[in-house]
């Protein structure tokens, strides 16, 4: 059985790629899944704080996280297609709110 610190510790790596990747990438869809990754790396924690404490509260904000990531995942990849549809660049320096 593994215990519980290791978890969090997978969960705080994952969220640190997450983090580190949405300040390097250029992409906006590279950007989009590490904001992904940071979602599903508090959804970790979360379950792995809900069985250290004994309780189903934290199963039910993973639960919660997941509902939210697909939300995102299905808005985020619309507005993406239209991005690139519009402009024919994913470049996030290419995209601006000043220019038509």
């Amino acid at each position: 059985m593994v215990p519980v610190p290791h978890y969090l510790i997978v969960s705080a790596l994952l969220f640190s790629v997450g983090a580190g990747g949405i300040f390097f990438h250029r992409n906006l869809f590279s950007i989009f899944l590490c904001i992904e990754l940071m979602l599903h790396a508090v959804g970790l924690a979360l379950v792995a704080g809900s069985r250290a404490s004994g309780n189903l509260e934290g199963q039910a904000l993973a639960l919660l996280v997941v509902i939210v990531a697909a939300s995102e995942a299905l808005v985020g990849l619309a507005i993406l297609i239209a991005v690139h549809r519009g402009r024919k660049s994913l470049d996030a320096d290419d995209q601006t709110l000043l220019r038509y």
